[in-house]
C-alpha cells in the first residue's frame, strides 16, 4: 500500500507561506505514534525538500539526545529512501536517487517489500496521486490555520472518493484521521453519480 502522510494546518497547508514548520512541531505522544508508523514502512518516495529536512535524523548525533529522538532517529535510518530531484547529484544516508518515473519507482518499491511504501513531500504526492498510486491519506491535523502556503493536496481534475478508517486525538489537540481510497467492484476509484 501506498500511503502519503503528513502534519496540515486546519486550512490545508503542511508549510506556511515562508515555508516554515514550526507550527508542527509533533508532541511527544504524537512522536511516539511517528515513530511506530516509520518502522511499519518497507521503503520511503521522498521529493528534494522533504529529504534535505529529515536529513540530521541520520547524520546529526544532536537528534539522538533523547530516548525518544534516538529512537525515531533509528527507524528513519533503517527505512531504505528513494529521493526525487532534479538538482542533487548525490544523497547521503540510505537513500538513493530515483532512476525512474514516479509509477516505475513506486511499483518497484512496492513489489520490493512486504511492508507499507510512504510518499513525502507536496510535489512528489501530487504526482502520486495525480497518477491514482496513492491508497491511503494519513492526516495530522494541527490546530492552527496559517492562511497560505504548501497545500497537502493537489488540485484534482475528478473526485477522490475516500473511506474515514481511523481518528484519534492526542493530548495536544492534534486530530490525526486516517483515509482509504474508497473502491468500486473493479478496483477503481468511485466516482460521485
Amino acid at each position: 500500500m501506498l500511503i502519503y502522510s503528513m502534519n496540515v494546518s486546519v486550512d490545508g497547508y503542511i508549510a506556511d507561506r515562508e515555508g516554515q514548520l514550526g507550527w508542527s512541531v509533533p508532541g511527544t505522544e504524537q512522536f511516539r505514534f511517528h515513530v511506530e508508523q516509520v518502522r511499519q514502512l518497507g521503503r520511503f518516495l521522498c521529493g528534494r525538500r522533504l529529504y534535505e529536512t529529515m536529513l540530521p535524523w541520520e547524520t546529526d548525533p544532536a537528534f539522538r539526545a533523547d530516548e525518544l529522538g534516538a529512537a525515531f532517529a533509528d527507524a528513519w535510518s533503517a527505512l531504505p529512501k528513494v529521493v526525487f530531484s532534479r538538482t542533487l547529484d548525490g544523497v547521503e544516508g540510505n537513500a538513493r536517487l530515483a532512476g525512474a518515473s514516479v509509477a516505475e519507482e513506486a511499483a518497484a518499491a512496492l513489489e520490493s517489500t512486504d511492508l507499507d511504501v510512504a510518499v513525502g513531500g507536496a510535489g512528489l504526492a501530487a504526482a502520486a496521486i495525480e497518477l491514482g498510486l496513492v491508497d491511503e491519506l494519513r492526516v495530522f491535523r494541527c490546530p492552527v490555520v496559517i492562511g497560505g502556503g504548501t497545500p497537502f493536496l493537489p488540485p484534482v481534475a475528478e473526485h477522490l472518493q475516500l473511506d474515514l478508517l481511523e481518528t484519534t486525538t492526542f493530548g495536544s489537540r492534534v486530530i490525526y484521521e486516517r483515509y482509504g481510497r474508497a473502491r468500486d467492484g473493479s478496483g477503481r476509484g468511485t466516482t460521485p453519480e
